[in-house]
């Protein structure tokens, strides 16, 4: 694996997606660049786009919204980390 302040989009995409499998996140079987985290206090789907990862917690918001975040490969993978695992 890269050093952690590299950003993302100089990963492999192996090692993003074990990156993914290392946090928890379980891969859509159908949708391969789709995502799944449950944590005790949320939940969110994440998708592996063309220029981004999009992140959306779902029933985070008020009145039971979701709450969608983006963030762009060009990220650390560290700041990409803290930025979507410290939750909605």
């Amino acid at each position: 694996m890269l050093p952690s302040d590299t950003p993302l989009y100089n990963h492999p995409l192996p090692q993003i997606e074990q990156w993914l499998k290392n946090q928890g996140c379980q891969q859509d079987e159908t949708s391969l660049h789709c995502w799944y985290i449950q944590k005790p206090h949320w939940e969110a789907e994440l998708s592996l786009d063309i220029e981004q990862i999009t992140v959306r917690y779902l029933n985070a918001g008020e009145n039971g919204q979701d709450i969608q975040r983006a963030f762009k490969y060009s990220l650390s993978r560290e700041d990409i980390e803290a930025a979507i695992f410290a939750g909605p």
